[in-house]
């Protein structure tokens, strides 16, 4: 009687812990979901977002993972459209049951999948897009590490208006991300009493960027503010300077900045790209020393600023990871992220509260030199 008790006693406790049992999280096994542009005109974009985000989760789980827990990510592509990134992320959450969605890159993808993963209550962490839509209203699944479009178009334009640049013009992606860039740059412009003198579009994944570029010419702009991928705004400025251009070309860090320098090759230097992620050849940050290093290690000589936002977002992650412990749940991992009001992560410091997922505001600028290498 007493053994059939224990036995019951027993069922009852692995059906209780069972049901309790948080989606991709198993006894040794932490699993994120990230949909991407693996293909098509902005690849470099989430292929390199991809890889320093695995390069961080590879490091730890060589050295036995979180907790006890190995990391896994499961990375599908998306072709940076919308259309596609939102089966994709029904496929993450209902067939691959991932514990958290991880590194998404673009700001249309981010917004075809925010009802779901908000449904879901799935968090949405580290995405690759400084929108305002990620922003407010707030939304307690999304946490953002990266500055915002408002704080990198407010750091040009203060630069472009410092130099003696008035006639600004801007040449934007004619979405969800192009708009949330247009819109940084009108409050900037705005709080100096000034305005926009011209503005021009391209449809996303094209390079259709002709009437673009005849609008923004005609106005002779000194400086042209640019929010888009990189191929559309490399043919951008290569015409605009075909047309006699000698306007200042700046983009905000979403372009892509090694893809960027590669394209225009010659024809990249002087352009400028505001950045929310500390320089990546430096010596004097920990975190981007840490990074070179397992680059090397990992036989990767391509230091790009986008693979150190995927490093650094995957160990900001692994960071509430180890201080949320073995008891993993969503719930008790959005209480930690709250909880992690000043966390330095090796020279670049994050920060979130229960009212504001925004970890940090840090905006550089940098140039294109010669030879593609990048200057601040």
């Amino acid at each position: 009687m007493k053994r059939t008790a224990a036995c019951l006693l027993a069922a009852a406790g692995f059906f209780s812990s069972a049901a309790l049992a948080e989606n991709g999280v198993t006894p040794d096994t932490i699993v994120l979901g990230q949909s991407v542009a693996l293909t098509g005109p902005a690849a470099a974009l989430g292929i390199e977002m991809r890889n320093g985000a695995k390069l961080y989760f590879d490091y730890v789980n060589s050295r036995g993972g979180v907790n006890g827990r190995k990391i896994q990510l499961i990375t599908l592509d998306d072709g940076y459209e919308p259309a596609r990134a939102a089966p994709n992320t029904k496929k993450l959450i209902e067939e691959h049951r991932v514990f958290a969605l991880f590194g998404y890159v673009g700001t249309p993808t981010s917004a075809a999948v925010m009802p779901i993963f908000t449904q879901a209550k799935v968090p949405y962490f580290g995405a690759f897009s400084g929108a305002e839509l990620l922003r407010q209203p707030f939304n307690r699944y999304i946490f953002n590490v990266r500055a915002s479009y408002y704080d990198e178009t407010e750091k040009i334009v203060e630069q472009l208006v410092s130099t003696g640049s008035k006639n600004i013009a801007v040449f934007y992606q004619d979405d969800a991300y192009g708009q949330a860039g247009l819109k940084g740059v009108e409050l900037a412009m705005t709080r100096r009493n000034l305005q926009i003198s011209s503005t021009g579009t391209v449809e996303r994944n094209t390079i259709k960027v002709e009437q673009a570029v005849k609008t923004i010419n005609a106005a002779q702009p000194g400086g042209v503010v640019m929010i888009g991928a990189y191929k559309a705004c490399a043919e951008f400025i290569r015409q605009m300077k075909k047309h006699g251009s000698a306007a200042q070309f700046y983009n905000v860090s979403f372009v892509g900045s090694q893809a960027l320098a590669d394209d225009l090759g010659k024809e990249g230097v002087g352009v400028a790209i505001s950045q929310v992620m500390p320089f990546p050849w430096g010596a004097a940050v920990p975190v981007v020393r840490e990074y070179q290093g397992l680059m090397a290690r990992a036989g990767q000589k391509e230091l790009t600023f986008t693979s150190i936002e995927g490093f650094i977002a995957a160990k900001v992650f692994v960071e509430a990871l180890r201080r949320t412990g073995r008891d993993l749940t969503r719930e008790r991992l959005i209480a930690t992220f709250e909880k992690m009001n000043d966390v330095d992560v090796g020279g670049f410091y994050v920060g979130f509260t229960p009212t504001n997922h925004n970890a940090s505001k840090f905006v550089d600028l940098t140039i294109i030199a010669r030879d593609g290498k990048f200057l601040r």
